[in-house]
């Protein structure tokens, strides 16, 4: 695991102090600093608060945070460009002997830079041009010190293999979202069955919300932190051509998994308005209760809020005749506990009990901390638009990144958990693959197993058949 991310500390603004290495204000524009933090600077001196030289290293917190909020007004491969173009220059790496004695300094410092890049922004590394960058720069100093070539070939190799892990993860995602797709089911008639149920592939709740926590920590590990900014790049005011990213939205896994968590609301609701029978439904209801609860205990709650939400979907809500034979006592806990009002006030109680469960935590499974996504994206949609990317004098509003800094580190690292529950393949099959009604489906099986009440519905049912 990067060591970068070994701790959430490191990314609250009070994690590092920059200002222990202002010597002297930049010549453009330079740091700005309040009550010892960084708080503005124009984007040249960011860039280069961020290159180490012969006795100089950002702190990790820095590099995080500014690499995590630079993409919004430079593309990585520019970036990693301009910082070698430094390098060079302020190294004196054109010339035609080297100062070894001073690169033997500078070189670790460098590596490790372009180690910690590697580490947390694969995704970056894609880009053939990025690679083209960091090979460039390590054949620079390597005459000096053979190790350096050594250390490249491990930098490349880790980075080879993270990103063959993540693309075949995203492979999977993609192959598992193109068999989906044929299977969304709107019946003009409720037919016998359309799959198994549920109940047959796991009738315990402890199991099923174990294998829902699986599904949830594998798409979460696709998630690089650099999309949670991709996911709102607008342009930059001060570039009137083009945004950054302006080819491609990089945020193919942000998507994916939010598609995954209205997936699991659609299976819940198609469970529970499939069986003929009012007492195979309320036992369907009653069961999904039992597996939200679990998944409440061991802090999914992201499969958590699917859960309520496909049973709180009108062709489930208004089962009445269903719903009067369940005991409700422990829906309306849960529910009171993803209760939405004073911007959910009771979840978020929940989220940073569990977070502080996770930072003290001895085993895999008190570490697991899964935040209920949309309200994640939310809050980083809200602290986006509600602050400025930059000031009026043009400098980068740095105050707002570490904010943004510290929701995404969070996320990082409850993102980087093991799952310490053994793997089902038939259940996480049955998740990823088992039709689901379309919403017309599941208001026709909803008709067929309780009628319509009143004019509204019984309109609706005549136009669905």
């Amino acid at each position: 695991m990067p060591q970068t991310l070994s701790s959430t500390s490191m990314f609250t603004p009070c994690g590092f102090s920059p200002h222990l290495h202002t010597s002297k204000e930049d010549e453009q524009g330079g740091l700005i600093f309040q009550d010892g933090n960084l708080t503005s600077a124009s984007l040249d001196a960011l860039i280069q608060h961020l290159i180490p030289t012969t006795d100089y290293y950002p702190e990790k917190a820095y590099i995080f945070t500014f690499l995590l909020s630079s993409r919004l007004f430079i593309e990585p491969h520019e970036l990693l460009s301009r910082v070698c173009h430094k390098c060079i220059e302020q190294q004196r790496l054109d010339d035609p002997v080297l100062d070894k004695a001073r690169i033997r300094k500078f070189g670790p410092k460098i590596l490790q830079l372009l180690t910690e890049w590697t580490e947390t922004f694969p995704y970056d590394f894609q880009e053939e041009r990025m690679i083209g960058h960091l090979k460039d720069m390590i054949h620079r100093i390597a005459p000096c010190d053979e190790a350096y070539w050594k250390k490249m070939n491990q930098l490349l190799q880790t980075l080879n293999q993270k990103l063959a892990t993540l693309s075949h993860g995203q492979e999977g995602i993609v192959k598992i979202s193109a068999a989906v797709s044929d299977k969304l089911v709107a019946f003009k008639s409720k037919p016998p069955s359309i799959q198994r149920e549920i109940l047959s592939v796991c009738s315990d709740p402890y199991t099923l919300a174990q294998q829902l926590t699986h599904v949830e920590l594998e798409r979460l590990s696709h998630i690089g932190p650099e999309e949670f900014v991709q996911a709102f790049v607008h342009k930059d005011p001060l570039d009137g051509t083009k945004t950054c990213f302006s080819e491609q939205k990089k945020t193919s896994n942000l998507e994916a998994y939010v598609k995954w968590f209205n997936r699991l609301c659609y299976l819940v609701a198609t469970e529970i308005c499939m069986p003929a029978k009012k007492k195979q439904r309320a036992q369907v209801i009653e069961f999904f209760i039992d597996v939200a609860r679990e998944c409440f205990n061991i802090g999914n709650f992201n499969s958590l809020m699917a859960i309520i939400s496909g049973m709180n979907m009108s062709p489930v809500s208004r089962l009445k005749k269903t719903w009067s034979k369940v005991k409700t006592a422990k829906f309306f806990i849960l529910e009171h506990q993803m209760d939405p009002t004073g911007n959910f006030y009771n979840y978020r109680t929940a989220l940073r009990g569990a977070a502080h469960r996770s930072l003290t935590a001895h085993s895999n499974r008190e570490k697991i901390v899964i935040p209920f996504f949309s309200l994640l994206i939310k809050d980083i949609y809200f602290l986006n638009e509600g602050c400025a990317n930059r000031l009026p004098n043009g400098h980068v509003n740095f105050e707002k990144f570490l904010e943004l800094a510290k929701q995404v580190g969070e996320f990082i690292t409850w993102k980087q958990v093991e799952c310490p529950f053994e793997q089902d393949p038939n259940i996480i099959h049955y998740l990823h693959t088992a039709p689901i009604f379309t919403e017309d489906g599941l208001y026709l099986a909803s008709y067929e197993s309780e009628s319509p009440e009143n004019q509204t519905e019984k309109d609706r049912w005549k136009s669905l058949r």
